[in-house]
Formats: C-alpha cells, structure tokens, sequence
C-alpha cells in the first residue's frame, strides 16, 4: 500500500511548501528574478539527486535521451509557478487559491482524459465532477 501513496505524500509535502512559499515571495521582487533562484536551485539539487540515485552516471547521455516534452514542461513549470505568485498577489488567500486552481485542473484533466487519451469517465467521476464545480461556486462565492 506505500508504494502506491508514497509519491502522493511528497507531492503533497512539496505542494504545500510550494504554496508557502509562493505566497511569502516579497512583493517587492520581480516574480521571474524569484523564480530564477528558484530554478538555479532546482537544477542544482536536480544533478546532486541524479547522481545519487542513477545507476548510469553520464548525465550527458541521459539528457541526450530526453526529446521536447523536457522544454514543454520547462515551459509550463514557469507558467504555473508564475501564476501561482500572482494568485497570491492580486489578493488570493493561500486556502482557496490553490483549492480554485487545483480543483479547476482536476476537471480539466478530467475532461482530456477522456477526449484526448480515450479513457474511461464513469458515472461516479462525472457526479464528482459536478460537485466539484458546484464547491468551486461556493467557494468563491
């Protein structure tokens, strides 16, 4: 039963974190001069756990391998986290904010589950769903 949550708890973990932090980012910081200590960081602790824990120690060879979903989640990593800081800006608390936005995701991966990769949606997720669209109303009501 770990194997399966495990990776749900560090997201978790690091999502909350995540959110703190971008919400006690000054303001009087630029946004991307934030997040450019943000991906120094990441890149740095990115090599030291790629050395610890890969077998195959070229880091040359395995980027090599990577094709253009590296860049598209480069890309849109900048994206949500730069939308996170400004949800937090223009005035959203930290416990709706994220809720909004992960709440909308959900439905919206839900929907492209369904339409772009053929899978299944169930009577269950579909009432689901909609009670999530009915909290994100009174949520934000």
């Amino acid at each position: 039963m770990i194997n399966l949550f495990w990776p749900i708890i560090i997201v978790v973990i690091a999502n909350t974190l995540y959110n703190i932090s971008a919400k006690l980012i000054p303001a009087e910081v630029h946004p991307l001069a934030s997040l450019s200590i943000t991906y120094f960081t990441a890149a740095v602790l990115s090599i030291i756990l790629f050395f610890i824990t890969s077998e195959n120690k070229n880091v040359i060879t395995e980027i090599q391998k990577a094709n253009w979903t590296a860049a598209a989640l480069g890309f849109s990593i900048v994206g949500l986290e730069f939308g996170y800081i400004y949800i937090y800006r223009v005035g959203w608390n930290i416990s709706t904010g994220s809720l909004v936005a992960n709440i909308s995701l959900a439905c919206v991966l839900l929907i492209v589950g369904v339409f772009v990769y053929k899978e299944n949606i169930s009577l269950h997720q579909i009432f689901g769903m909609a009670l999530c669209i009915i909290g994100l109303l009174l949520v934000t009501k």
